[in-house]
């Protein structure tokens, strides 16, 4: 960072293309281009694919709320679909029966760092004539079955490195993608939209103010030197909540890792048993000087969508269900098994209470 301070050069500067070769590398993508936040990324993916005003976008209802959002940035519609009970990923066949003469594209997120089901979304999405993108702005360092990385499969992929996520640069994402020219573009649209080769006050398209700043990029070079010792520290307090949770009657954990899937940790969220007051444990937890947030709420019910689009309780069951009992606990990497232990106990006695 004090290398970019020094040059005078602290946006578009080398950094920019070094964090983006070597992000490239890590997830075996053969593009990465940066960009200011995952919810820049996003908007930038959906232009890039040829998601326009009057299109939908099918997706999740459970996820943070900019997956949707960046669909309305360019007047398309987000069409929710419900998600699995296992891994609450998009529903392959709940997303198939979404589609309409509309769609344009479908988009998946990989919530709290599971894969979702990739193959069977693509094959829709090839039946389908439809474009993807991927939302894996919690995934960073999951892996799919086959062991191709979260990012490396040609869709545009996008991460994001705000300050909880696995890799940060404080605020910034990147896309990954499979095609140069869809690189040049989101590149010369989080530009303004100009293109490398033109003058600073010239522009042939719409662009937009999403630069990743060098000193940033130094920052991310940094933490991607680090990165597998950080999802190591993730995954061993995620081993740690599992054994001492293990035995609360009803508490739902994170799926573990199955036919090859492998996770890369985010959040520990849990769902407390039917019938408990997630929100009375809230402040149990709170009593007890553990902070817990209920994480996430279905974005169909938010106060926004309700009214934008009449969006009302029942729609998609399952992700009510989940939304309505999911808790996330606290989670970094240098948390002791003594913490975890303690949570954990605050943990069981609220929900027997």
């Amino acid at each position: 960072m004090l290398e970019v301070l020094r040059s005078g050069q602290l946006s578009l500067g080398p950094k920019l293309a070094e964090f983006e070769r070597l992000f490239a590398a890590r997830v075996a993508a053969p593009h990465a281009s940066a960009v200011s936040s995952g919810t820049a990324g996003l908007h930038l993916a959906l232009r890039a694919v040829g998601v326009e005003d009057g299109d939908e976008v099918v997706t999740s209802p459970f996820s943070f709320v900019a997956s949707a959002n960046a669909v309305l940035y360019e007047r398309a519609r987000p069409v929710f679909a419900d998600i699995d009970p296992v891994t609450l990923n998009l529903d392959p066949q709940a997303a198939e029966a979404a589609i309409t003469s509309r769609t344009k594209a479908i988009l998946p997120v990989h919530i709290f760092g599971y894969p979702a089901d990739m193959p069977a979304l693509e094959a829709i999405a090839q039946r389908q004539g439809l474009a993807i993108v991927e939302d894996a702005c919690e995934a960073l360092g999951a892996k799919h079955a086959d062991g191709t990385a979260v990012g490396a499969r040609g869709n545009p992929a996008v991460f994001g490195f705000y300050a909880n996520k696995q890799l940060t640069t404080g605020e910034g994402g990147m896309v990954t993608l499979g095609e140069k020219t869809m690189k040049e573009r989101i590149d010369s649209e989080r530009n303004q939209g100009r293109a490398l080769d033109m003058g600073w006050l010239d522009h042939d398209r719409l662009g937009f103010n999403y630069r990743l700043s060098d000193i940033a990029c130094a920052l991310g070079i940094v933490q991607l030197g680090r990165l597998e010792e950080m999802l190591a520290a993730r995954a061993r307090v995620a081993g740690l909540y599992r054994e001492a949770l293990t035995g609360i009657e009803g508490l739902e954990l994170p799926c573990a890792d199955e036919g090859g899937n492998v996770r890369g940790w985010f959040v520990f969220v849990v769902q407390v048993p039917h019938g408990v007051d997630r929100d009375a444990v809230v402040r149990t937890l709170a009593a007890s000087g553990i902070q817990s947030k209920p994480y996430l709420p279905a974005i169909h019910l938010m106060s926004f969508y309700r009214a934008r689009f009449g969006h009302r309780e029942g729609e998609f069951p399952v992700c009510e269900d989940i939304a309505a009992r999911s808790l996330a606990l606290p989670f970094f990497p240098e948390m002791s098994e003594g913490q975890v232990t303690r949570v954990a106990q605050v943990l069981r006695g609220a929900i027997g209470r």
